[in-house]
């Protein structure tokens, strides 16, 4: 059985869906190895680290035909008729947008899976891209902040006088919030956060920041631990209410993500009015619509003063360990997936355990999910 590695062809993506470390143990589980020449090289992995590894080094064609293809990202109509029917494609399948990706994999017998689709059960976390990515993203926005705020975030005494710590607000308390709030934290910053979902409190003040509460009439938890969206009525009261508290912010941090809908408008351009010059908005859902709709994808701007970014692929930002991570996951997914009969790996039954019953998205010529299910399965983000 042979595992291949297509370099990612997205603009600007420059992770790899395996790494050297990844590959050697692969090569000790009985799977060859192909990946694509440069492949790696984004993430900082050179071609010569795979050979070390066991791997061999191949063109994209080559890569694409191997029985198992690990992806970043979903592959092109392009790259899917290299595919060769019966074979297993795992990578992100942008499940809210079917775009004829799921068809075309179906027609070519791909059995493809769809990472975003892992539940979040503890058996899974090893496997949980989404949060591994999360975590990546939340740690980088902050430096992203840090570098586009003109101030210190920690409070500094100098001969030269003092300057005051920074007030950041971090919207959304998923894993990538969270891990905004710790990096702020780090920095000497003082965190405030809010989020619709009151259980995630005492996580939130655990990190060191405050946690912003408004009495909403309703619960924003939604099914496995994501939030929901909330009534007409209880987001214009959230909106009144949360554009006080932004105004005083210097940073604001936002992850509010609704799977499978636009994003919140959490950050209106009220709230941007009232921040001081030289503020800064790192909005973490640009690539759904934005928090904020001043918000430009994979750009910074600057209006009534205050510096709004927008950049779309922040584990791209961390393309070494992001890789890491990622390439770890889907080793600990492929796992999961395959056996030893009699000195010849094999496929389990993808139906037998509910984590690739889940993620299961084409089997045998056949589209199991359709893309409202996401939304069903997530509820929201």
């Amino acid at each position: 059985m042979k595992v291949g590695v297509p370099k990612e062809i997205m603009p600007g993506e420059t992770r790899v869906a395996a790494t050297p470390e990844t590959t050697r143990k692969l090569r000790a589980k009985g799977l060859a190895v192909a990946v694509e020449n440069r492949a790696g090289e984004g993430a900082h992995f050179t071609d010569d680290a795979y050979r070390m590894a066991g791997a061999e080094i191949v063109d994209h064609v080559s890569a694409l035909s191997a029985d198992v293809v690990f992806k970043v990202h979903k592959p092109t109509f392009d790259e899917i008729r290299h595919m060769k029917s019966g074979s297993v494609s795992v990578s992100m399948l942008d499940m809210c947008h079917d775009d004829g990706t799921f068809d075309a994999l179906a027609d070519q017998g791909v059995n493809s899976f769809a990472l975003e689709m892992i539940p979040r059960i503890a058996r899974a976390q090893a496997m949980d891209t989404l949060s591994s990515q999360a975590g990546i993203a939340g740690y980088r926005a902050v430096l992203e902040a840090a570098r586009l705020y003109g101030r210190f975030l920690p409070m500094m005494m100098t001969s030269a006088g003092s300057a005051k710590p920074a007030r950041v607000i971090v919207i959304g308390a998923g894993v990538a919030g969270l891990q905004a709030i710790a990096t702020a934290r780090r920095l000497g910053a003082q965190i405030w956060a809010y989020d619709v979902r009151p259980e995630v409190k005492e996580q939130v003040q655990s990190l060191g920041a405050k946690f912003i509460e408004f009495e909403l009439g309703e619960s924003g938890t939604g099914q496995g631990g994501y939030a929901k969206q909330l009534s007409p009525e209880a987001r214009k009261k959230e909106e009144q209410m949360l554009t006080d508290e932004l105004k005083k912010a210097d940073v604001i941090i936002s992850t509010a993500l609704i799977p499978c809908m636009p994003a919140p408008v959490l950050i209106t351009e009220e709230a941007v009015r009232g921040m001081h010059e030289g503020a800064v908005i790192v909005d973490m859902a640009a690539a759904t619509g934005g928090n904020c709709p001043l918000t430009v994808p994979d750009q910074v701007v600057i209006k009534h003063g205050v510096i709004i970014c927008g950049i779309t692929n922040f584990p791209a930002l961390m393309p070494s360990d992001a890789s890491n991570f990622f390439a770890r996951n889907l080793y600990n997914f492929l796992m999961l997936m395959i056996e030893d009969k009699d000195g010849e790996l094999r496929f389990r039954d993808f139906f037998a355990d509910e984590i690739t019953n889940m993620t299961l998205i084409t089997h045998q010529a056949k589209v199991r999910f359709e893309t409202t299910k996401m939304a069903k399965k997530k509820g929201a983000g």
